[in-house]
């Protein structure tokens, strides 16, 4: 479970070692056996010669080969300067030596070849040579043959040996499934001051982490560690980097695990990893263990699909009993995060396992601002750079969108060769995030500019007009992504809740480029098929979920998600007759054709305020917020007379909503 991973075994690195030394130990027997000195082969007359000039220094051996042959090795000396001493071998005719040369008789009748050579060499007055024992050797021929024996024994075995032990790992190694994945995160570089827009949900997060750091002064009051805090929000918002800044100031060992590292094809592995990891966090008490994507192995029990042993489940039953069994975990304590707690199985969640929930939310506006600062320390930002208007401009973004804008927004000022990051490129950033990069490349008909013109002023002259909409923060008819152009609109100030009126708005605003189209081209095109579905959901949402409609307070349908996440099958079974959906139906249709109707009202009473927008946008291709209150105010638009932007200072009334469908962050696009 440590942080380091494990160092790689090599099966072969004895086997290579082996041959490596085998080969150099035999290379140095033969060099000393036969190749420490050139050879050469000698004739008698080449070998009387030698004996003449005093070149001969060792006669080794006189040995008969044949019936007819002798065989006379020695040493005789090359260069006589340099007194370098060579080998040679001379295999002699035994005929033609009788016929020269006399020989000696031993006592027993046998030719003496050694006295004869002496005999020779006497008859030469060469004195200046030792005749060797022909059976004498030196160290390495007498030891050499045995030593490399033992030595390639030794290394067989050695090889033997390793490979052994290697089969021994890998059996090892098939047992190391059930070993928990979990890292040991001993050097987390951030803080709690790293974490902006979630004071909270940090306060609590300090809470655990001065527990850890100083027990003596809860105990004091009886209070006890929480042994589970759960992390619930949308992607993006900060869970994880909380974990981390927990890490970071906790000073106590913190292992961290993904859900999916649990659960492998084979059957019971992931029960024992959690069983693995909690016995090394209780062999580090007091500790934390996070585990992040926990919907991963906690999603419910009993889905309609699979049986009671499948391994996600028994995974989820392990965890549940090392949480909150009978064995004491005292001093660990379990963060878990998630962005699906709703499919999460009500053991888990139970008091005792997790006892505390803490959601964290997407940011307000002083939480975004405290973002755009946060992550702004390493960047060069102009200073003409406002993050407080930037914030309200921002509703509904992440803390992750946040990073990500001015990351990209870096990118964009160094594309540019530009000394700082200004406005510019952060409004671009934002636009990349929203639709997608800029599609210069992209050839429309002037037709088609002029069509998608009209029908982006028609979306934000709803928003201009019309009450209860929300803000028009930018126009462009610059093709981005799918989209020929959008309307970048935002709440006026962050809000929990959205009444009845504020959707409606909405939907008038969905149907405000169809309505354009409609009235200046006498015809429609297929850029609204994106600005129908919303408007479709939500006013079904309005119908069958909020009871906003004369169908009553019942709840006729909830988006319950998927028997695969973790549902019951009937779970996601609509409960009204055919009839109510008839019902259901004109009434969507009532709303639709009611708003459609406001938005053509809207636009032909300020038709000539969607024309200036219109041909504006076809010549300047983007206007901003306050270039739109300049252009209605002196019906032209100049670039140089740009008004600067002014910051409010007012308080957001309320939260922002929860619900997707519902998001701040709203693009009217083709």
């Amino acid at each position: 479970m440590d942080e380091q991973q494990p160092k790689r075994r090599s099966i072969s690195l004895g086997f290579i070692l082996s041959f490596v030394l085998v080969i150099g130990l035999i290379g140095v027997m033969i060099y000393f056996m036969f190749f420490n000195n050139s050879s050469t082969s000698f004739k008698l007359n080449d070998f009387v010669k030698a004996a003449n000039n005093n070149q001969v220094t060792e006669v080794t051996s006189v040995t008969p080969k044949e019936e007819t042959l002798v065989v006379i090795s020695g040493r005789y000396k090359k260069d006589v300067t340099k007194k370098a001493e060579y080998s040679f071998r001379v295999v002699v005719d035994w005929t033609s030596w009788e016929q020269t040369f006399k020989y000696d008789f031993d006592k027993d009748g046998t030719v003496d070849y050694e006295g004869s050579v002496r005999g020779l060499l006497a008859e030469k007055g060469l004195t200046n040579y030792t005749v060797s024992d022909p059976y004498a050797r030196n160290f390495w021929q007498e030891w050499g043959p045995t030593l490399l024996t033992v030595g390639v024994t030794i290394l067989i075995a050695i090889f033997l040996f390793s490979r052994l032990s290697a089969v021994g790992q890998s059996n090892n190694r098939a047992m190391d499934f059930n070993k928990s994945r979990a890292r040991r995160v001993n050097t987390s570089h951030v803080k709690f001051d790293d974490v902006a827009g979630a004071d909270e949900e940090k306060v609590e997060m300090q809470e655990i982490v001065q527990y850890l750091k100083e027990p003596k002064k809860f105990s004091k009051y009886g209070a006890k560690l929480p042994k589970g805090v759960l992390l619930v929000g949308p992607p993006g918002c900060g869970k994880t980097l909380l974990a981390k800044a927990v890490a970071g100031e906790a000073g106590v060992p913190f292992f961290s695990i993904s859900g999916s590292d649990f659960v492998e094809m084979f059957v019971g592995v992931g029960a024992g990893r959690v069983r693995d990891m909690f016995k090394t966090a209780k062999a580090n008490a007091p500790c934390l263990i996070f585990i992040d994507e926990i919907d991963a192995v906690g999603r419910q029990r009993g889905a309609g699909l699979g049986g009671g042993n499948d391994e996600r489940e028994q995974t989820l039953n392990q965890l549940l009993v090392e949480m909150d069994g009978f064995s004491d975990n005292s001093g660990i304590v379990v963060i878990a995060a998630t962005n699906r707690d709703d499919v999460l199985d009500p053991a888990l969640l139970r008091a005792g396992r997790f006892d505390r929930t803490i959601t964290v939310s997407l940011p307000d506006r002083k939480g975004r601002e405290a973002i755009f600062k946060v992550h702004a320390r390493n960047k060069k930002i102009s200073p003409e750079v406002d993050f407080g208007a930037l914030s309200r401009r921002t509703v509904g973004f992440s803390g992750a969108d946040i990073e990500n804008i001015l990351n990209e927004a870096a990118i964009l000022a160094v594309r540019k060769n530009k000394e700082e990051v200004d406005i510019d490129d952060i409004d671009e950033a934002i636009d990349r995030r929203i639709a997608g990069p800029a599609k210069s490349s992209r050839s429309l008909s002037e037709h088609e500019k002029k069509m998608i013109a009209y029908h982006e002023a028609g979306h934000a002259i709803i928003g201009l007009k019309y009450p209860h909409s929300d803000k028009v923060q930018k126009i462009t008819i610059i093709p981005r992504g799918n989209t020929g152009g959008h309307v970048r609109m935002t709440p006026e100030e962050d809000r929990f809740l959205l009444t009845k009126s504020e959707l409606e708005a909405r939907i008038v605003g969905y149907l405000g480029g169809r309505t354009s189209e409609e009235i200046f081209f006498e015809d429609v095109s297929t850029g609204a098929s994106n600005d129908i579905e919303v408007a479709t959901n939500i006013a079904r949402m309005m119908v069958t979920e909020l009871g906003m409609s004369p169908l009553g307070l019942i709840q006729y349908e909830r988006n319950t998600g998927s028997v695969f996440l973790g549902r019951d099958y009937m779970s996601n079974q609509k409960n009204f007759s055919s009839e109510t959906a008839l019902e259901i139906d004109k009434e969507v249709r009532r709303i639709i054709d009611n708003a459609h109707d406001i938005a053509r009202e809207v636009i032909l009473k300020n038709k000539d305020d969607l024309e200036l927008i219109a041909k504006t946008l076809l010549e300047h291709e983007q206007i901003t917020a306050e270039e739109i209150d300049y252009l209605l105010e002196h019906r032209h638009l100049k670039r140089d007379e740009k008004p600067v932007e002014k910051a409010t200072t007012e308080e957001p009334l309320i939260e922002e909503p929860k619900e997707d469908v519902l998001q701040q962050e709203e693009e009217k696009g083709e």
